[in-house]
């Protein structure tokens, strides 16, 4: 692999709006041959050295270990479910505990999914509007009703540090035209997502890149999203299944 050119090293938050306080992204060098990057997030619980792997924590814990032991392996975030906590044991009962960090024993940074994979992947029981998604839960068969709202007002609740925008996440295979409704659909649940977001200076909220297995619809999925300057973005919605 080409070496990475450190003279490349700079920070991104010098020039960033308010809402950036407790977060900050530093380049450290970038691969002249691939565009690849090596970089450091800082966020309100430490540091994540990027590219980094997240190991999956869904219901609040990584199953069969520790955090020691999670930590011991050079992991440096979890990756949580927002979908799930909210059904067991509750975001509020998490609260109720000191906040997702403290439920579960883990002092450093913490990412929480939006639920939307999650949701969409219900195919039989879930109805989808502009409004959001209409589901009954695989626990009691009670219906709840998802929106970006919602989203957003669970994962101020679970206090994890970066939170994931509420997308929807189209299938595979899927035409050209399903795609691009799910796309801006996307986009229009983004922007009630940051009107909804209580936590700026604390909870980092991603954006997810959308257009499916459509390069073009991809591409300018990416060009809308960048126009908003958030502080970072999520690479997704190639498909559910």
């Amino acid at each position: 692999m080409p070496p990475f050119d450190p003279s490349t090293s700079k920070s991104s938050s010098d020039s960033k709006p308010p809402g950036w306080a407790g977060f900050k992204f530093e380049l450290q060098g970038t691969c002249s041959q691939t565009g690849a990057r090596a970089g450091v997030f800082h966020t309100p619980h430490g540091i994540v050295e990027t590219p980094r792997f997240m190991p999956v924590g869904t219901l609040a814990n990584v199953k069969t270990l520790t955090p020691a032991q999670v930590k011991s392996t050079g992991a440096q975030m979890i990756l949580s479910n927002t979908y799930h906590l909210h059904l067991q044991p509750g975001e509020h009962i998490v609260a109720g505990g000191g906040g997702l960090h403290r439920f579960m024993g883990w002092d450093g940074p913490i990412l929480t999914d939006s639920g939307g994979f999650q949701v969409f992947s219900l195919s039989e029981m879930r109805e989808i509007s502009d409004d959001g998604v209409v589901f009954r839960s695989p626990h009691d068969g009670k219906l709840i009703n998802f929106t970006p709202e919602e989203s957003i007002r669970i994962q101020n609740t679970l206090g994890s540090d970066v939170i994931m925008a509420f997308d929807e996440c189209p299938p595979y295979p899927a035409s050209r035209e399903a795609v691009q409704r799910a796309t801006q659909r996307s986009y229009d649940w983004l922007l009630r997502c940051i009107e909804a977001h209580r936590n700026p200076e604390t909870q980092a909220l991603f954006p997810i890149v959308q257009g499916g297995t459509y390069l073009d619809l991809r591409s300018q999925a990416a060009a809308q999203l960048a126009e908003l300057d958030m502080v970072g973005y999520a690479g997704g919605g190639v498909c559910v299944g």
